[in-house]
């Protein structure tokens, strides 16, 4: 076990630093998306400005390199720079990315997802997680003649969805009255809110596991609500496609949704999303309009033909797993060790799992800001989550756990001292979603 006292420093982070403030004149919030941004990271010890990556490794605007575990904020199943992707965007980008007529990529690719998927009919494509389930709402409504939406997850930046939450600037007030949040695994609170709702649910969309798995029977329980109120079932699989099954959810679990939305790891990195699901309801995107200049780019979808092919043919979520599995052990016998399992602990799969922290008077906030300080003084790059790759090695679990025995260390020895706040070098990080 590493002990406190080693040679614990922040990296050179002025070249960082610099950009952050020439930016502070030029991006609000300095950032293009939240979860990348300064907020999310103790700023004054941490990297802001990334230059390149390769594998699982970062480097920053410094040249400081970490291992990378939020890889894009999940995207990146495959690595950073695969080198297949890499040579097939390549050829693309000189056969031409886009064009004034639809093309036979995006057809070819349609019709892989159509026999990959089971219950998939039909297929439209989109460039970000938002615009599938935006569209797949939708088409619901469309479909449905019906407004209201029942939600359960994190389904994107449109205003039908983020109304619901804290984000909710700028987001009418009649908007944010049509969707109502569910709580998973509890089938009960979900019939309720049908019946209350009855006769005016056009869709009930749901990230079909988040970091807790489904309670036996709970998915098939929500599609027979779905079937019995006349309601369109929207699997958001942008986290789940790809890292718990193949065919996401429905190889994982055996529940089939009437629409499922998959971006993320679909492109590896290259922006690409998709909403594909039963003839009858996508047939409706003939008269809803679905349409912007970039929905058929094929740098995503020449990326997407690559990764599913890689699927096919290498044990990349067996290599995932074991990876991630590996990590998640050494993490729980470290915090046990450390006397920690009443302050931090992990939920989530081998794939995509996340801390908690709790018991130091900040919502966990200082005890999660230490934590990654410590970790990016031991050369790791984590937001307190991981979204382990197949570029990822054995050695990097083991780099990462030895930076992360100190980082338990350190805030073991804070709260026995009462000081956790004297451990801190940098600011405090920020939940995206602030409270009022």
């Amino acid at each position: 076990m590493t002990k406190l006292g080693d040679n614990r420093r922040t990296p050179p982070l002025d070249a960082s630093l610099a950009l952050l403030k020439k930016a502070e004149g030029a991006i609000p919030s300095q950032t293009q998306t939240f979860s990348k941004g300064w907020t999310q990271f103790p700023r004054g010890v941490s990297p802001v400005f990334a230059e390149r990556a390769d594998g699982g490794t970062i480097w920053d605007a410094d040249g400081n390199a970490f291992i990378d575990w939020p890889m894009a904020l999940g995207p990146l199943l495959l690595g950073h720079n695969h080198p297949a992707v890499t040579e097939a965007v390549t050829k693309r980008l000189k056969d031409g990315i886009a064009f004034s007529l639809p093309t036979t990529v995006e057809l070819a690719l349609a019709e892989r997802l159509i026999d990959w998927f089971p219950y998939a009919e039909r297929v439209r494509f989109g460039k970000n997680g938002s615009d599938a389930t935006a569209g797949a709402v939708r088409a619901a409504r469309a479909f449905t003649g019906r407004d209201r939406i029942l939600c359960c997850g994190y389904h994107g930046w449109q205003d039908w969805f983020i109304g619901t939450t804290l984000r909710h600037a700028g987001v009418p007030q009649a908007v944010r009255d049509l969707t109502t949040p569910f709580a998973y695994n509890d089938l009960d609170a979900l019939s309720k809110l049908l019946d209350q709702h009855s006769g005016q649910v056009a869709a009930i969309i749901m990230e079909p596991m988040g970091i807790i798995p489904p309670k036996p029977g709970y998915l098939e329980g929500v599609r027979a609500l779905a079937d019995k109120h006349g309601v369109v079932l929207i699997f958001d699989e942008c986290w789940t496609g790809f890292r718990i099954h193949l065919q996401g959810a429905y190889g994982a679990f055996g529940v089939q949704p009437d629409l499922a939305c998959f971006g993320k790891a679909l492109g590896n990195g290259v922006p690409i999303s998709v909403v594909l699901g039963r003839a009858d309801i996508m047939d409706v995107f003939n008269d809803v309009f679905f349409s912007f200049t970039f929905g058929g780019d094929l740098l995503g979808i020449t990326a997407a033909q690559t990764v599913l092919s890689l699927l096919e043919t290498e044990p990349v979520l067996e290599h995932v797993s074991t990876i991630g599995q590996a990590l998640m052990d050494g993490m729980s016998r470290q915090i046990a060790a450390h006397g920690l399992s009443g302050n931090i602990g992990l939920d989530g799969y081998a794939a995509r799992h996340v801390m908690w922290f709790k018991g130091d008077g900040a919502d966990g906030m200082l005890m999660k800001s230490v934590f990654q300080q410590e970790g990016i003084a031991g050369g790791v790059l984590a937001a307190g989550w991981h979204a382990p790759s197949f570029a990822h090695t054995m050695q990097d679990v083991e780099r990462t756990l030895e930076a992360y025995d100190v980082a338990f260390a350190t805030i073991a020895d804070g709260l026995a001292s009462g000081d956790l706040d004297g451990k801190l070098r940098g600011e405090r990080v920020q939940p995206v979603f602030r409270k009022p």
